[in-house]
């Protein structure tokens, strides 16, 4: 009897921990979205701006094609921006999006490589939103 009672005890403790551990845990991230060719050649995806984050926020494109984002923000009152910097200067995109506003952004990027994406919108005295986890990545091929 007592044997049982342990088992019990063991089963209890793993469930309650498994569901407190899944609790505590950050949203998984939205997969990375490899953005199509359409057949114009023009590689065209659109991203969501929230509160704080891109939506998706990893995308792989091919260089040497151009690249048309389309940027909607969902936010009512928090304007927002898009940038991807290249640190050697082949890729530099600044977009500012208003709230609720939607804009396109157009770019060829040429180097291949990992290039972040961030809003370095910020309000004096706050975190910038790129410190509150507005950022991404673009990924070129």
């Amino acid at each position: 009897m007592r044997h049982t009672h342990v088992h019990a005890m063991a089963a209890l403790f793993v469930a309650t921990s498994l569901s407190v551990g899944y609790g505590a845990e950050t949203p998984a991230p939205s997969p990375p979205l490899t953005v199509p060719v359409a057949a114009d050649g023009v590689q065209r995806a659109t991203v969501t701006l929230d509160s704080y984050a891109y939506t998706p926020n990893h995308l792989i494109v091919e260089a040497g094609k151009p690249v048309e984002l389309t940027l909607t923000s969902v936010t009512t009152i928090t304007p927002h921006n898009f940038i991807i910097k290249d640190p050697a200067g082949s890729l530099s995109v600044e977009q500012d999006v208003g709230a609720g506003k939607t804009v396109t952004v157009k770019f060829t990027p040429t180097q291949a490589g990992t290039f972040p994406i961030y809003c370095d919108k910020k309000l004096p005295f706050f975190p910038s939103h790129r410190e509150k986890g507005m950022e991404g990545k673009l990924e070129v091929r």
